[in-house]
């Protein structure tokens, strides 16, 4: 069997290596139109920014040491420029002598990747304006900015790229402007969360500009859509990615909802013999069972080994992703996973939405403060989502609900949890438990939770509610909840027949866990509806101040 791949970055590989290690006579060639293979192009942000010293430390193998290893011919600078199904030929062009040559295949995977989405800009072909793409553009970005000596960098759009190479800029020491045509950073995110990182931006001193767009740049300035102009002698794209499937164009090789290459469960595309992989192939959610298109590396390193084990007689099959990501912004770990509160809601999903405020490890050892914002669809009691803001202990946590999410388990399996204890590493009810046993106690509609969101809808639709904040004077004075009566829990027992018990009553405290006991206390004197703010005062604060 004569296997042929195109492309060798981590599905590419990942194929060849599989296929190799299931069947030791295959002829497996692989075409990549690059300079480099099997290259992190997660990385790049942190050799831009010095946290990286050696940009080949990024590409650790290469086309020789793929052949000693698998017995695999890899062929760099040779571009793929047309495929026919009928006669199972590729035409191949190489691009360092311009010839080109046709090659047969009994199988052929296209793992072509993504490539960047550039926005239609004035001026956006300079030679200051970059992508960030492969190791070629992060060469030429590290030599540009120090043979310019770049001092104000202009860094357009605000996911994982973006906010990456925002944080490592500032590190190398120039003045970064982050531009999102978005009301949020993070689109990925709820609002309410992606909030948090905005601000965490701008305590480091970043210019962020948010709902606009870019509508010129020059040598030396970036001029937005609302007249904004932006000194800036080095722009970053940042403006998302799409699934590089030009190649396909003309033939009759199906593309899915997202537009990358439709494939089922073993990576197979609709004509026989020919499997997709990695950016340009649609992946499928675990939750809804809908395509979905993520790309991350370590999707691709997983489709890639499903198509290298199926088409050598292997039994792997594709399950699903949830869209996990992680990203660290200065001095937060931001992940998340699964469906967010928005998406859950177009989903029709009927959902319970906690936002639990913990620390990551026993607060006497400095344990700092987590923000678990979780979604559980109240029907089945199933976990849907999960998305987590910290300073320290988030990936951990995310990776727990990530497996929870991917064994369909639901809200009371996490109390359930058996995780590892010691005060250096967690506390002794893990905010993962207590995610768990929080969110079934709402649903089974025991301690009722109330979201920020929610409650300022009711304030302004003019609802009657009972708000008691149950902290000390002081901390009310502070800050509180509009129209809330301080009533501190030590006196709450004696003087709660001042209180209407038949009225809708909202109890809070700083972030929830007193607001509960508050809550408690009302349900056993017989308070007929009694909801405890989820995340309490601190929550709302956040986001009150995340819609202006």
């Amino acid at each position: 069997m004569k296997i042929v791949i195109i492309g060798s970055v981590a599905a590419g590989t990942s194929v060849a290596a599989k296929a190799r290690r299931n069947d030791e006579t295959a002829e497996i060639t692989v075409y990549n139109a690059d300079h480099d293979i099997s290259y992190s192009i997660c990385g790049i942000p942190y050799f831009l920014g010095g946290e990286i010293d050696d940009l080949a430390t990024l590409t650790p193998r290469d086309a020789d040491w793929f052949k000693k290893r698998y017995n695999v011919d890899i062929h760099t600078r040779h571009e793929v420029t047309a495929i026919d199904s009928n006669a199972k030929t590729v035409t191949v062009k190489n691009l360092t002598t311009h010839e080109t040559k046709v090659d047969h295949y009994d199988t052929l995977v296209l793992a072509t990747g993504a490539s960047p989405k550039v926005p239609q800009i004035d001026g956006v072909d300079q030679s200051h304006v970059f992508p960030v793409r492969n190791i070629q553009s992060a060469a030429a970005i590290d030599q540009y900015i120090t043979l310019n000596k770049s001092e104000k960098a202009t860094i357009i759009g605000a996911g994982f790229i973006g906010l990456e190479m925002a944080e490592q800029l500032t590190a190398r020491g120039l003045e970064v402007t982050l531009i999102e045509g978005e009301n949020q950073v993070m689109p990925h995110l709820d609002r309410d969360m992606a909030f948090r990182i905005a601000e965490e931006l701008q305590k480091n001193k970043l210019t962020l500009l948010l709902g606009e767009s870019v509508t010129q740049i020059t040598k030396k300035t970036v001029t937005t859509s609302s007249g904004n102009t932006i000194d800036s002698d080095l722009v970053i794209l940042a403006t998302g990615v799409k699934p590089n499937t030009k190649l396909i164009e003309g033939t009759a090789i199906a593309r899915g909802e997202s537009g990358a290459i439709k494939v089922n469960q073993q990576m197979q595309t609709n004509l026989p013999n020919i499997y997709a992989a990695g950016d340009a192939a649609e992946s499928f959610s675990v939750i809804t069972e809908k395509p979905l298109y993520r790309p991350l590396g370590s999707t691709a390193n997983k489709m890639g080994r499903i198509a290298g084990d199926a088409m050598t007689g292997g039994t792997l099959a594709h399950r699903g992703i949830l869209g996990t990501g992680i990203l660290r912004v200065f001095g937060l770990t931001v992940g998340y996973t699964g469906l967010t509160e928005q998406e859950a809601r177009a989903e029709g999903f009927d959902i319970e939405v906690l936002h639990n405020i913990k620390p990551a490890k026993a607060e006497y050892l400095g344990g700092a403060e987590m923000v678990i914002k979780a979604i559980a669809d109240r029907r089945t009691k199933r976990l849907l989502g999960v998305q987590i803001v910290g300073e320290d202990g988030v990936d951990k946590r995310i990776d727990v609900f990530v497996t929870a999410l991917s064994f369909k388990a639901k809200v009371d399996d996490l109390f359930h949890l058996d995780l590892a204890y010691a005060p250096p590493f967690s506390t002794t009810k893990d905010p993962v438990m207590y995610t768990g046993m929080a969110l079934k106690n709402a649903i089974d509609l025991k301690n009722k939770l109330i979201t920020p969101e929610e409650l300022v809808t009711r304030i302004s639709n003019g609802e009657e509610l009972q708000i008691i904040d149950t902290r000390a004077t002081k901390q009310y004075e502070a800050s509180r909840v509009d129209g809330a009566i301080n009533l501190p829990l030590a006196k709450l027992r004696s003087e709660a027949s001042q209180l209407n018990p038949a009225l809708t009553t909202v109890t809070y405290c700083n972030k929830g866990v007193t607001g509960n006991a508050a809550q408690n206390i009302l349900i056993n004197q017989g308070f007929k509806d009694v909801y405890n703010l989820s995340g309490g005062n601190k929550n709302y604060q956040s986001f009150k101040n995340s819609q202006n």
